[in-house]
């Protein structure tokens, strides 16, 4: 059967509806990786536009969704937002291209509000579809039901079907969207004094009833937001399952962890189908990211009372499909930003002695994360005077962002020796987070590190070939601090899980916590340079440290702007962290096949080549060969 096709068919007076949906395009327009200045057949929604039209053509009656994070995430995106800047006469090229689709709805993502409000409303402004979201909220009123939203909370679409017998009937579909909760933290200073958010659940029991009561026949959410615990809880990031089984929506449109449902991902998830794609018994689909995947759930809708339900539901997440060529109008769209964007990138800002890579960021120092420190502190040193922190030692966090995992498995950065230009500093550092600085004890930072650990799968001793990382634990949030020397010991019991949860208070990997060559102080204190998204995510978390310096200068700035003082970027010397494993054993993990050129030293351990893997990395194997490991410096 043609996957396009419908898998169930419609009687008299039944009707067919394919809902479509895109999520986390991130200003991928184009199939282009901007930061290798290549092609790719990993992304872009021209692609993806090609799939849509052929859904649509099988389909007697359809409607086409985004799921959010549409207008951040590329450097196109920073192209438009930072250098050429939004006007009447020149749209920005993701919403051109979305408007040459066709969009029937679209909700917001958290990185929506990245380039700040104002950037957002100009952009929005443009569209020829609705933009909803019922939980960022400009002025909160007595319940949710009488917040004031920053966009509208939810739209009625009127539609006719084309029904099984040739007749056309009215429907009433309701589009209601959703948010992390969380966006508040993320960008407060962005939206500080300009809204605020609610929880998911809260926002949907109060809004939903008020679609029903204006005669909706279906309500379908656009939940930016994962797939979670379907039992609901205040403040929850990844609410799509929650949403579904404790309010009356009809179907889910989920997004946000860049993940496929329907998939074996989710097999096992109280509540979830991960085989049928039904979140507590209702169809439910995500997309993927990038325009990867399109999200298909296909409805077959009977007659009741004076409207219509649903009889029977399919969900899929089609993949677009490797040789899909683009769509030529939606390439036209973005024509001229996406060649101004390939210039704008390759502008030469100065030179590398040595690779820069991410291929091992996860286990030692590498120099790609020590020159984004190196950035930040020198920042943070010059901004001191003033915050009451003057002569204070400053450390510096960072975390690698393209290392492959979470949908992400063939992402590394890789600068070559030579002439570093602004492509690379933005592949380098591909979020536009702006620098922040805070106050924090030994202890503190003790902490901090240990949340990093949670990376580590527990390698048990004597084991071979076991799994070394948590595929689920995201790398922008594994910090890694210059200025202090240390290992984690992956054979011990994690303190925190992955999401930053104490779980075992007696527990901890890090070892030998040295500042200058002494141990570190619990109750010295430090300031440690970082971004405003790891300072949301870690004061959200219980993190008591006292912010004390904050701009909004992007940290990918102040990078570009330490290489162009640099002229020359040296080689990183022996590194001031790495894991240790445990005698007699063995671990394994994943990286891109040009890993070993250029590779790092690793203390303490030997490292064997296991072959490449049938997704197209290379599987690496370490091993403890119960040699002495250098002394940390």
């Amino acid at each position: 059967m043609d996957v396009h096709s419908f898998s169930f068919a419609a009687t008299r007076g039944e009707a067919l509806l394919r809902l479509l949906s895109t999520t986390d395009l991130h200003v991928h327009v184009f199939p282009f990786d901007y930061f290798t200045d290549r092609p790719t057949e990993a992304a872009g929604l021209a692609r993806t536009a090609v799939l849509v039209a052929a859904m649509r053509s099988a389909a007697p009656n359809s409607l086409l969704f985004d799921n959010g994070d549409f207008l951040q995430g590329s450097a196109l995106g920073d192209y438009i937002a930072m250098e050429r800047g939004l006007s009447r006469d020149r749209l920005h090229p993701m919403i051109a291209a979305m408007n040459r689709m066709g969009y029937d709805a679209a909700t917001l993502g958290n990185h929506e509000f990245n380039y700040g409000v104002d950037f957002l409303l100009a952009a929005l402004s443009m569209a020829a579809f609705p933009v909803v979201s019922a939980n960022m909220v400009t002025k909160k009123g007595a319940t949710p039901g009488q917040d004031k939203t920053l966009v509208p909370p939810y739209r009625l679409l009127d539609r006719t079907l084309i029904c099984a017998d040739g007749q056309a009937r009215a429907i009433r579909i309701g589009v209601i969207g959703f948010l992390p909760p969380q966006t508040a933290l993320w960008d407060r200073d962005a939206l500080r004094g300009r809204a605020e958010t609610r929880d998911i659940v809260e926002s949907a029991r109060a809004w939903v009833p008020q679609m029903r009561a204006e005669g909706v026949d279906l309500v379908i959410a656009l939940a930016h937001s994962g797939i979670g615990s379907v039992v609901p809880e205040a403040g929850m990031e990844n609410a799509a399952a929650a949403l579904a089984a404790a309010t009356d929506v009809d179907a889910v449109i989920a997004g946000h962890s860049h993940l496929v449902f329907p998939s074996s991902q989710f097999e096992g998830l109280p509540g979830v189908d991960a085989k049928a794609g039904t979140l507590a018994g209702k169809p439910a689909v995500m997309a993927g990211s990038v325009g990867s995947h399109l999200g298909v759930i296909d409805l077959l809708l009977e007659p009741h009372r004076a409207g219509w339900r649903i009889k029977t539901a399919l969900s899929r997440a089609e993949p677009v499909a490797q040789g899909t060529q683009s769509e030529g109008r939606i390439l036209a769209a973005a024509a001229v930003d996406h060649a101004a964007t390939r210039h704008y990138m390759a502008r030469p800002v100065g030179r590398t002695d040595a690779p820069l890579a991410t291929h091992f960021a996860l286990l030692a120092e590498t120099r790609a994360l020590r020159l984004i420190c190196d950035a930040q502190a020198a920042y943070v040193r010059h901004h001191l005077d003033g915050t009451g922190c003057e002569g204070l030692p400053v450390l510096s966090a960072a975390a690698p962002f393209k290392v492959g995992g979470r949908g992400l498995s063939a992402q590394f950065t890789r600068i070559a020796a030579g002439p570093v230009s602004l492509r690379n500093i933005a592949d380098l550092y591909c979020f536009p987070n702006v620098i922040r600085a805070v106050r924090a004890t030994g202890a503190e930072i003790a902490d901090w590190l240990e949340r990093a650990a949670a990376a580590y799968r527990q390698v048990m001793p004597g084991v071979q070939g076991q799994p070394l990382f948590d595929p689920a634990f995201p790398s922008y949030n594994f910090d890694m601090i210059a200025g202090l020397s240390y290992r984690f010991d992956v054979s011990a019991a994690t303190r925190y899980d992955r999401n930053g949860h104490l779980v075992n208070p007696a527990g901890g990997r890090l070892l030998d916590l040295r500042f200058e060559g002494n141990p570190v102080d619990p109750d010295a204190a430090f300031v440690l340079a970082t971004n405003n998204y790891r300072i949301a995510q870690m004061i959200g978390s219980g993190v008591t440290s006292q912010v004390i310096l904050g701009t909004e200068i992007t940290n990918r700035a102040l990078l570009l702007r330490h290489v162009e003082a640099l002229g020359r970027i040296a080689p990183l010397g022996p590194p001031n962290w790495c894991i240790k494993l445990p005698e007699g054993a063995s671990a394994d993990f994943e990286t891109g096949l040009d890993a070993l050129d250029g590779a790092p030293a690793l203390p303490g351990l030997e490292m064997e080549t296991m072959g490449a893997t049938a997704t197209g990395l290379l599987r690496i194997r370490l091993r403890n060969p119960a040699t002495a490991i250098p002394a940390t410096r």
